[in-house]
């Protein structure tokens, strides 16, 4: 059962950071509130006041500088009315022009590469703010935590009559995975390009990277392919509970690519097979081995259904799919699947998905599959997900796989909260939100260890979530959580800690129309 409506959890978080603070302080300290949690910070006096006269003054080295500045500006200016001037400047331009004017720096600096690609510093004065990073990337972060320093009305819509103080503060921040990233099944219950769009905009504020979009299974097909149309027409036309469907052009996915990218997110598109099929197996009779087109399916279950793996003409629209799905996705990955193909024999499960990795390389791809893809030999760059199978992954880590960490027992956002959730599965158990916090990547399991990991996914897998309310309910507060496991070193995470941050983020929830769950694990305020 829902708890709250009115407990929004996604943007401007405000999150303490205790690694660096002996004493305690005043936990509505917007500094100490962000999530995820800085790598360090230091406060100071005074507050730096945002008004329609500053200027934002942007690296003019790199063009995606601007596009970053512009960011900040779309996001902030419904709430403060302002439209920020955007000013292109260089390095030494910018030195001379410290202290002369309340401005905001965006700036590059190409030799320092200590905090790698996406770090970032961030030093606030009363008259001065001065983002630095190595990356575009790093000053887009930045400005997601000058976003958090700012009061929580920023999130707004519509116009709000505030002073916008930010307090005085030097941040130096980094991230301690690489990949951060969520999943978002589209197979089971649709989603358009507007929830996709919002999702999207809640990894951004959180820092994550990645988006995983689950593009078919057994109840859709769920994008374009133009040499196999019928995919789409017939394979995408219905969803779990007999509902409409629908599917996405590839124009409509070009423009969630092109929007992600502005953010900093690589797509990831995956087509699941050998099994999770029975959408492609009822659109075009040749995949079958008895050459005779499966019903639509509309139910919940899983491993029934699997491709004709003996036939070429099976692997004649796989290429076609993948060449199609690698043209308009400029990102490195590919997600084949693999998952749960319980009808396909393994002495036909195995070289298909070898098959499948050889296809993907010839596209200028990497294969990403589920854990027991670890069964196949693997090429090189291959990278297995864990969501189930511990002797699986360290299979694939003996093969010289690298991990992408989705246990569901901690990271699945579909798992129930608990046993009165209206919305989700409990297959791997109910998973509160300090269950979703409480755990360490490098230490989870036996044998898997940080440097055999990329980074974290957080999967929503959606059998049960059918509208964008539910898949914010589900998703929040969870996510900011996974976010900063991927974000933050484990040994500045502590629930105690965070869960206090977690409950400062209530009313720049409520600002965003986020519909989350208010967990009581929370002190909500």
């Amino acid at each position: 059962m829902r708890l709250i409506k009115s407990c929004l959890f996604m943007a401007s978080a405000l999150l303490v950071f205790t690694a660096c603070n002996e004493t305690d302080k005043d936990d509505s300290n917007p500094v100490e509130n962000l999530i995820p949690e800085p790598f360090s910070f230091s406060t100071d006096t005074g507050f730096y006041n945002l008004t329609a006269s500053t200027v934002i003054y942007a690296d003019s080295s790199d063009s995606l500088v601007t596009g970053v500045a512009n960011y900040f500006n779309e996001q902030t200016s419904p709430a403060t009315g302002f439209n920020l001037a955007i000013k292109p400047t260089d390095a030494n331009a910018a030195k001379a022009n410290f202290g002369s004017e309340p401005a905001i720096y965006l700036l590059l600096n190409p030799s320092d590469s200590t905090l790698g690609p996406e770090g970032y510093t961030l030093s606030v004065k009363s008259d001065e703010i001065i983002i630095t990073a190595l990356k575009s990337s790093g000053l887009f972060y930045g400005l997601q935590t000058l976003r958090q320093l700012m009061p929580h009305a920023i999130e707004s819509r519509s116009k709000m009559d505030i002073a916008w103080k930010i307090p005085c503060t030097t941040i130096t921040d980094q991230p301690s995975y690489g990949y951060r990233g969520s999943m978002l099944d589209l197979a089971r219950h649709y989603f358009g390009v507007a929830d996709i769009k919002r999702f999207i905009d809640f990894l951004a504020f959180y820092k994550m990277n990645a988006l995983h979009l689950h593009l078919s299974d057994d109840q859709g097909w769920r994008i374009e392919i133009k040499s196999w149309p019928e995919l789409t027409n017939h394979g995408g036309s219905t969803q779990v509970g007999g509902g409409p469907g629908g599917f996405l052009t590839q124009e409509q996915y070009k423009d969630i690519v092109a929007y992600a990218s502005k953010r900093f997110i690589t797509i990831i598109p995956e087509i699941d097979m050998p099994g999770h099929t029975n959408a492609a197996l009822s659109s075009y009779a040749f995949l079958n081995c008895n050459d005779t087109a499966t019903k639509l399916y509309t139910g919940t279950e899983v491993g029934f259904s699997t491709l004709c793996t003996s036939k070429d003409s099976t692997f004649i629209l796989l290429k076609d799919v993948i060449r199609e799905l690698a043209s308009i996705t400029p990102g490195p990955y590919i997600h084949i699947g693999g998952d749960e193909s319980h009808v396909t024999k393994k002495e036909d499960y195995i070289p298909f998905m070898e098959k499948v990795q050889a296809i993907v390389a010839e596209n200028g791809k990497t294969a990403i599959g589920w854990d027991e893809i670890a069964n196949c030999q693997l090429l090189p760059n291959t990278v297995a997900q864990y969501w189930a199978d511990t002797a699986n992954s360290r299979l694939a880590i003996s093969k010289g796989a690298k991990l992408i960490m989705s246990p569901a027992r901690k990271a699945y956002l579909d798992m129930q909260y608990d046993s009165t959730c209206r919305l989700g599965l409990h297959w791997a158990g109910f998973v509160e939100v300090d269950s979703a916090y409480m755990w360490d990547m490098a230490t989870l399991e036996k044998g898997i260890h940080k440097e055999n990991i990329l980074g974290i996914e957080a999967p929503l897998w959606t059998e049960t979530i059918s509208k964008m309310d539910d898949l914010e309910f589900m998703v929040f507060p969870r996510l900011p959580g996974l976010a900063e496991i991927g974000w933050t070193a484990s040994e500045a995470r502590n629930w105690d800690n965070y869960k206090k941050r977690l409950g400062h983020h209530a009313e720049r929830m409520k600002a965003m129309k986020i519909d989350f769950y208010a967990s009581p694990k929370v002190e909500w305020k």
